[in-house]
């Protein structure tokens, strides 16, 4: 599947749909839309972001591997199989125990 190229109507797995880089993150959109999207990532070991925070929750289901997830200071260990939701305006971090991949969803609505 070339970068970035996600069929409507047709199956694919996300596992499958990146590849790892070494000493990098990787990131491909599966859907981007003005009210959220959907991304996936590729991480090498020992990469990871930065904390920082976003105005909206966001979802992370890792798909292999194993992350620390940071949220207000607590670490968290996100394995293969996983999710955690990443509150809005929270600081948070990611950082790759080993080699990890994760769907992040995130949707923007001022509404509740």
């Amino acid at each position: 599947m070339a970068a970035n190229e996600f069929k409507k109507g047709e199956k694919f797995n996300f596992n499958e749909s990146i590849d790892y880089a070494e000493n990098a993150v990787v990131s491909k959109h599966i859907l981007k839309k003005n009210n959220g999207n959907i991304s996936l990532f590729a991480f090498d070991k020992d990469e990871g972001l930065s904390e920082h925070t976003t105005p909206f929750d966001a979802l992370v289901h890792v798909v292999d591997g194993e992350a620390e997830i940071t949220i207000d200071g607590h670490p968290v260990s996100v394995k293969k199989g996983e999710s955690i939701v990443m509150p809005a305006n929270i600081p948070h971090a990611l950082k790759a125990v080993q080699r990890f991949k994760m769907v992040l969803t995130m949707i923007r609505s001022n509404l509740e």
